[in-house]
């Protein structure tokens, strides 16, 4: 794919195929397939029930090392790749995050688009060509058959994919199934480099649109051996199914009763999720997988957090807090559905967050940056949540784990607190009898480490960080940088008592603020984060002076307690 004396010029190529994705079903179907070109013969750890053959794992995606190229005819919107439908055509570099993907179909006279179901079983031709002198991609398809439209269905310029392709490629086709065993058919295929690919002929190929026995002889053996076999067929069945009822039934111990309304059945949740399968995983922690799911009995979008660890004396009292937290209502915490325990696994759904998490909007490389208006108004709607558990609910709740992955986005990117009360999972009971310390590192209040006994100050303290992390847009710990500013409360500080705290404003932001809400940002952070805990502001003051209700406090310039 490359010339031997300019490994920097790419040849260009053109392919022409006929595919055919035929599902078990019309309820039932795969991933669909791939063209691909990689170098590699194989990669460790493939599988075929993910990833359509092309990774080994999620790590893997977005490397440059894999030189990967493909082009994929997906027929399953998984939001972990932000597919736009269920049946689209895409373009892959390194990851099966497409560079570029639309709905599968084809133009008619360039201005007319029909639609094109990848999974119908009809045979589909495709012609994917790229032009390296011009650096354009053209995918197209139609019907197997018919002349090939003028106008592609993707049409990418200014792509080069000389960083992309090695000098040696292999070129290929690639699926995975699942537990569906959906058939891929390649029917026709020619390749050819710096040159037009060779014109298939489509008129003898086989259609599967429509599957007839053709023959009565074939029938006669077919009945004759499914009356053989029909009685051991039941006997497995039914054993199969007295296994899966076991394996679903749900052990529940007779004071578990008491809070029933908040108890989901294991078996709705095995639906929601698909099996708990990786394409609907959002995020997992260190005892714990989070999963999109679709209940099946009012269609309700929820996310499932899986939790597997062993479990002691404290189950009956988490889901009993479980059960009073679920009664929470307010616009900014994650509703909490219910709970379900299974063997040694328990299971909390929540509301499905369709933006995710706030760190994930700010660090790293997000596609794009959150703006400052959003960030303010996030941080006054996490303060209103918090005075909700600290002051206006029956009961006080702390949270004991505030920080940017434990705030959710909804769709218009309203803030919403979620996981309060779950860092008493398992050290309930011991809470109040030892000094173990709960929390995230970055997170902790001084004094928490002395006496591990957790209150609506050290809330107030990991929101002060939070604060922080929204205004400068790093992390509470960065080992990479300098020790000066490793720890971000102790360098935004520092930035403060030298006169310049405006230069720890998040750069990416680039400039673009209200100055003086990014001050009282930066300012009642750091109230919040003082080390000594009288000195913190209480929760309702917080909201008050990030809604301009209340001024900073006047002896803000004071010291922070003892350095």
């Amino acid at each position: 794919m490359k010339d031997r004396g300019s490994l920097n010029s790419v040849s260009s190529f053109s392919t022409s195929f006929v595919f055919s994705i035929v599902p078990p079903s019309a309820s039932q179907f795969g991933f669909g397939l791939a063209f691909f070109m990689t170098p590699h013969t194989s990669v460790d750890g493939l599988l075929p029930t993910q990833y359509l053959g092309l990774f080994s794992n999620l790590s893997n995606m977005g490397n440059a090392s894999n030189h990967l190229f493909a082009v994929e005819f997906d027929t399953l919107k998984n939001v972990q790749f932000d597919d736009i439908n269920d049946n689209h055509v895409g373009v892959d570099l390194n990851d099966l995050r497409s560079a570029n993907s639309t709905p599968a179909g084809f133009w008619i006279d360039n201005n007319q688009f029909r639609d094109l179901d990848l999974k119908s079983g009809q045979n589909i031709q495709a012609w994917i060509d790229y032009d390296h002198l011009q650096n354009e991609l053209k995918v197209t398809i139609a019907e197997a058959g018919s002349n090939r439209p003028e106008k592609p269905l993707l049409h990418m310029k200014n792509i080069s994919l000389s960083n992309i392709l090695e000098e040696d490629m292999y070129v290929g086709f690639s699926a995975a199934t699942e537990l569906v065993y959906e058939e891929n058919y390649i029917l026709a295929w020619s390749f050819n480099t710096n040159g037009t690919a060779s014109p298939l002929d489509t008129s003898n190929l086989p259609s599967f649109v429509h599957r007839e026995i053709k023959s009565s002889k074939l029938t006669l053996i077919a009945c004759i051996t499914t009356g053989c076999v029909v009685f051991i067929l039941v006997v497995v069945a039914t054993s199969l199914v007295r296994l899966r009822r076991k394996q679903h039934r749900d052990l529940i111990e007779e004071w578990e009763m008491e809070y029933w309304p908040h108890r989901f059945k294991y078996k709705d949740l095995h639906i929601a999720t698909k099996g708990f399968r990786d394409r609907e995983l959002l995020g997992s922690g260190g005892f714990s997988q989070v999963y999109r799911g679709v209940l099946p009995t009012n269609g309700l979008e929820v996310a499932v957090k899986r939790i597997l660890r062993e479990l002691d004396d404290a189950v009956k009292e988490f889901i009993a807090e479980i059960s009073s937290l679920g009664r929470l209502q307010h616009r900014n915490l994650v509703h909490i559905r219910g709970f379900c325990r299974r063997e040694n696994q328990l299971f909390i759904v929540y509301d499905y967050m369709p933006n995710g998490s706030l760190d994930k909007m700010i660090f790293g490389n997000p596609k794009k940056v959150l703006d400052w208006d959003h960030r303010y108004r996030i941080l006054r709607d996490v303060a209103a949540g918090l005075v909700y558990l600290h002051e206006e609910w029956e009961q006080r709740v702390v949270h004991r784990d505030i920080k940017s992955s434990n705030v959710l986005l909804d769709s218009d990117f309203n803030g919403k607190l979620c996981d309060f009360g779950l860092a008493r999972l398992y050290e309930h009971n011991e809470y109040s009898q030892t000094s173990r310390v709960v929390g995230t590192l970055g997170y902790i209040a001084p004094e928490l480490i002395h006496t591990g006994k957790a209150s609506p100050a050290t809330d107030v303290f990991s929101f002060g960080v939070l604060m922080l992390e929204v205004a400068c847009g790093r992390r509470p710990v960065d080992p990479s940088l300098e020790p000066a500013q490793t720890v971000m409360v102790d360098w935004v500080r520092q930035l403060h008592a030298t006169g310049s705290l405006m230069d720890a404003a998040d750069p990416n932001l680039g400039g673009i603020y209200v100055e003086v809400e990014m001050e009282r940002v930066l300012k009642l952070g750091l109230l919040c984060s003082n080390p000594e805990p009288e000195g913190r502001p209480g929760t309702t003051q917080v909201l008050q002076t990030l809604e301009e209700e209340a001024p900073l406090i006047p002896d803000f310039d004071a010291p922070f307690g003892d350095e």
